[in-house]
């Protein structure tokens, strides 16, 4: 007997109990569906992810400042402000590895122009090397210089929010805005970022010369920042910047070996790679819990197939006794086994592709202002329908080698 010809007998079998093989493999569909989406999911969150650390900036490795300790509680990072402006340039001319570096400096206030009023999400000094750091474009006009940092020029950058909020249909270059009755120059506009995995709006922005937020907005002289941002020349030369940093800021804060940092480096390729990690360990966690549905349905299929055996044992009878073979019996039923967790895996694919699509078009719904991108896993959905034919043939074995295994007398004569 040729398998097509199996096949074909197997398919007018299922067919015959079209309720009972529908609600057979309703386990598998189940369980295909739920992997499917799980793993759709993961891949989303992860490819999410990924976009969000390049829109933060490429190969960007972020420079904290050290605690402080009073007595024996230590306080959180950067309740010592440790790191200075000089830090930051020294990183950029003596550290190989280093491409260019920003210090940073956070302020907050309200943003006026003419009757209108704002306050930007983010109101931070930088440096003149920020927006290399950042990989981010202007839209229009220019960025300060040196000179500007120098003199604590009132000059700014705004993002695309601010220009919407403030200015409208106006030109903002050129004009003036205030910001705590100071006047600043705004000289250009950022290119659109959108928002970030938390969904903030990074477009809702205001950059000035950090010396100009130290002196003019702080009224101080200190030279401390509050963060430092530096890049590194490429991806496979940040473990390089990074101990290339460590060194020169443990000489520049003469630290003592065996001394503590005042400071903290972290990359964010360290920080990409935590994170999906984590999120690899999860999906592969709720991936398992939805697989077990799959053993659940594979349980129903062995189920079914031995009460098909019973009843069609005059039929086994017949076959046998005008010539069919135990292995054409055994291999009938194992067909039967196979095509119905096959069936079962291909609907459950196709749903598991639309509940990924749902699911996904629902996040964007939720958290305003993100993107998170339909993944659908090749790979994930072969595993899958291999795993399908697998619970076929493994909980269907059973049945069919008890059903080629019935003597043709007795079958003939069971009633």
């Amino acid at each position: 007997m040729n398998l097509l010809l199996t096949l074909g007998i197997a398919l007018r079998a299922l067919r015959k109990n079209k309720m009972r093989s529908s609600l057979t493999v309703l386990g598998v569909v189940i369980g295909i569906a739920a992997v499917t989406t799980m793993v759709s999911i993961g891949q989303s969150a992860s490819n999410l992810m990924q976009h969000e650390f390049e829109s933060f900036g490429t190969n960007v490795i972020v420079i904290f400042p050290g605690s402080h300790r009073r007595g024996a509680v230590r306080h959180g990072r950067g309740s010592k402000l440790t790191l200075t402006a000089a830090d930051a340039e020294a990183m950029a001319e003596k550290c190989p590895s280093v491409l260019a570096a920003s210090p940073i400096i956070g302020a907050g206030g309200q943003v006026i122009y003419g009757n209108s009023n704002w306050s930007p999400k983010e109101l931070v000094g930088v440096g003149p090397d920020y927006l290399a750091v950042r990989n981010w474009g202007l839209r229009h006009g220019g960025f300060f210089t040196e000179r500007d940092v120098n003199s604590a020029a009132k000059v700014c950058v705004i993002g695309r929010t601010i220009v919407a909020r403030l200015f409208q249909t106006t030109n903002p270059l050129g004009e003036t805005i205030r910001i705590k009755n100071i006047p600043f120059r705004v000289i250009g506009v950022l290119e659109e970022k959108g928002a970030n995995l938390m969904g903030e709006d990074q477009d809702n922005i205001v950059m000035m010369p950090y010396t100009t937020v130290r002196k003019r907005l702080y009224g101080s002289n200190f030279s401390n920042v509050h963060v430092i941002l530096a890049s590194a020349r490429s991806i496979d030369r940040m473990p390089d910047a990074e101990h290339e940093i460590r060194q020169l800021l443990f000489e520049r804060h003469n630290i003592p070996p065996g001394e503590p940092a005042d400071f903290e480096v972290k990359s964010t390729t360290e920080m990409l790679n935590m994170l999906n990690k984590i999120m690899g360990v999860m999906t592969a966690l709720l991936a398992s819990i939805a697989a077990l549905s799959l053993l659940v349905g594979g349980v129903g299929i062995m189920n079914i197939m031995l009460v098909s055996v019973t009843e069609r044992t005059r039929e086994i009878g017949i076959r046998m006794a005008v010539g069919a073979r135990g292995r054409d019996i055994l291999r009938q039923f194992l067909v039967e086994a196979v095509v119905l967790s096959s069936v079962g895996g291909a609907v459950g694919l196709a749903l598991g592709v639309a509940a990924s699509a749902g699911i996904t078009q629902v996040l964007n719904l939720l958290t305003s202002g993100t993107n998170w991108p339909v993944v659908i896993s090749f790979k994930a959905a072969a595993i899958a329908m291999l795993f399908a034919g697998a619970v076929g043939v493994f909980f269907g074995f059973y049945p069919a080698r008890r059903a080629s295994k019935l003597d043709p007398i007795d079958a003939l004569r069971y009633e």
